[in-house]
């Protein structure tokens, strides 16, 4: 499966769009840094992933980017999160269109995770103490998936090039690399046999290269207004 340019790009102004609507409109409504959203929503949308999980320790604007990308893909959404975040986070999803993507759940992801299989993308809040647990619990791909380990801050660690599958037999080649995007976001790359090696920025012995970012104009029919994005080009050719 090819990466794909067009849906990356869509989600990733999609993101954008919902991002800057839900702070015009409920203030900094759990806003993050600046582009961690869009990005997230981007390699999401640009593997094609069809199965999305998502553990999060409150209601957060991620869910609205992994959304947004499901919907450019076909694929859907499994959002785990405490139950009192539910309410918020259903409302901000409906008000978005996006209610069709995103299955929410409640109950504990220790219980929950070890159901979904071959998840092709993840992502797990590392604000919750139990988050190495739920990283090591996921069932990934081993074709082609890639997991974010979000809110890395301080000390804490991911999976440094780590995944646990239930099949050992499977080889897989697993590659993490750490990102200054918001608080600490570490993002690792599960393929077989080696072949993508050049995936995310490495290349040779773990070195990374710099790409240049696109600008990509998107016109607003209701306004009459003409917007212009910067677009930062990620190094993921699924070769």
């Amino acid at each position: 499966m090819e990466w794909s340019p067009t849906c990356a790009t869509r989600a990733y102004l999609h993101t954008l769009q919902l991002c800057n609507n839900h702070k015009i409109q409920y203030g900094s409504w759990r806003v993050q840094e600046p582009g961690s959203n869009e990005f997230v929503s981007a390699l999401a949308a640009g593997m094609k992933a069809k199965l999305i999980v998502e553990v999060t320790s409150c209601a957060s604007s991620s869910t609205i980017a992994l959304a947004a990308a499901a919907k450019q893909t076909g694929g859907r959404l499994v959002c785990i999160l405490p139950e009192p975040s539910l309410d918020e986070l259903q409302q901000v999803i409906r008000t978005s269109g996006l209610k069709d993507q995103v299955e929410f759940r409640t109950e504990d992801p220790s219980m929950l995770l070890p159901f979904y299989e071959n998840i092709d993308f993840s992502l797990v809040d590392c604000k919750d103490d139990k988050y190495t647990r739920f990283l090591n619990l996921l069932d990934v791909n081993p074709i082609r998936s890639v997991v974010v380990a979000n809110n890395l801050d301080g000390d804490k660690k991911g999976l440094q090039g780590c995944v646990k599958r239930k099949d050992h037999g499977e080889k897989v080649v697993v590659r993490s690399l750490k990102y200054p995007i918001g608080k600490g976001m570490e993002v690792t790359m599960i393929s077989k046999n080696g072949e993508n090696d050049e995936i995310l920025g490495f290349r040779g012995h773990h070195s990374r290269t710099k790409n240049k970012s696109k600008w990509v104009a998107k016109f607003d029919e209701e306004s009459g207004e003409e917007h212009i994005f910067r677009v930062p080009q990620v190094d993921l050719s699924w070769n």
